[in-house]
């Protein structure tokens, strides 16, 4: 009932923020310039976000070859896309816990624990990937009509978040070798504490051992870097369509200025409402092209509605033909859903037990 409840309830945020975009919008001059849109670059960006679902696909069967090394790129291409147009339909919580349970149940190489873990992983990735093209963006951006003063702030920003992120690889790097170590450690000097603090440091202890467990499936130098390489790769395409949407509705954008909207649509696309975060994914994408590259309002609004279909909307052929193929029925998929992050977690409870064996071996 509760995730009922707050699917409702996301739901109705996109609702009103939609509302909002639109409300003083001329919806016949938004309408015109859809018509008026270049639609075979559309459909080239269409193809190349099918083409970031391969990519993906070929990733995570990386990711996840130590420990299901016959994973089939086939699933694997097939649960991304499930899960991608889940996401689209329902939103992000569902469509992320669906991928790694559709393929668990298609490819009985893969046991739920895995599939879980890897996607974990990928978000690390995917995270690291989008803050340092961004930040590292902001070192070269010139925005039209922008100061100097204006700019040598962003650029100052860029570095910090760039060497803030750079911070953060070093420290998980580190934390992939010695979490052991480092959780022993704290244990210890929790035990001294109040007891108000070991509940917080007791969770933050927890966190700290999943994610080492998740980066503990590279397990050499080569796989990090097949994985690091698949993740440019993902991240130019991802780039590349968003270009080509933009230049099919005229906006002559170079690469720079489309990193930068991109990191904004990027930030709108985080909160889980359905339609790849409608409504949050709407305002923010063309708040930066009205705003920083003074483009018309309904023009920037056009662009953008087409560019939430292009890159959240593509997975819907592919995820829906998958799931039809199936045979399973939405009650029943529901149902895995929910048994799978069951087993999941029970999987990592029990790598806490040195007798059951553990996914793979945190190296101290």
């Amino acid at each position: 009932m509760r995730k009922y409840l707050k699917f409702v309830v996301l739901c109705l945020l996109a609702g009103l923020i939609l509302v909002w975009f639109g409300r003083s919008l001329n919806w016949a001059e938004v309408s015109g310039a859809i018509r008026r849109a270049d639609w075979p670059l559309i459909a080239a960006a269409v193809a190349l976000v099918w083409l970031t679902y391969l990519i993906r696909a070929f990733r995570w069967r990386t990711l996840l070859a130590p420990l299901a090394p016959r994973v089939s790129l086939r699933e694997s291409f097939a649960a991304t896309t499930v899960g991608f147009g889940a996401i689209f339909l329902v939103g992000r919580a569902v469509g992320e816990v669906l991928r790694p349970a559709f393929l668990s149940v298609r490819d009985r190489n893969v046991r739920p624990g895995p599939a879980f873990v890897t996607i974990a992983v990928e978000r690390l990735f995917d995270t690291a990937a989008v803050v340092v093209l961004f930040a590292a963006n902001m070192l070269v951006l010139r925005l039209p009509g922008v100061g100097e003063e204006i700019t040598a702030r962003i650029r100052t920003w860029g570095l910090i978040l760039l060497v803030a992120t750079l911070a953060g690889l070093a420290t998980l790097a580190w934390l992939r070798r010695h979490a052991g170590s480092a959780t022993r450690w704290l244990d210890t000097k929790l035990e001294g504490m109040p007891r108000v603090f070991r509940r917080p440091g007791k969770i933050f202890g927890g966190l700290l051992g999943e994610t080492a467990q998740a980066l503990g499936v590279l397990s050499d130098a080569r796989e990090l870097l097949i994985v690091v390489g698949w993740t440019a790769l993902l991240w130019a395409a991802i780039t590349l369509a968003n270009m080509i949407v933009l230049r099919a509705f005229g906006l002559t954008l170079g690469l720079s200025e489309t990193v930068f909207v991109l990191g904004w649509s990027l930030v709108g696309s985080l909160v889980p409402t359905p339609g790849g975060g409608a409504g949050t994914y709407h305002a923010a994408t063309a708040y930066s092209l009205i705003t920083y590259f003074g483009v018309d309002r309904q023009d920037a609004a056009a662009a953008t509605i087409i560019l939430n279909l292009v890159v959240f909307g593509s997975a819907l052929p592919f995820g829906l033909y998958y799931f039809l193929r199936s045979g399973l029925s939405v009650a029943r998929l529901r149902e895995l859903v929910v048994r799978k992050e069951a087993e999941a977690e029970a999987e990592k409870h029990a790598e806490a037990d040195p007798l059951i064996p553990t996914l793979r071996p945190v190296r101290d």
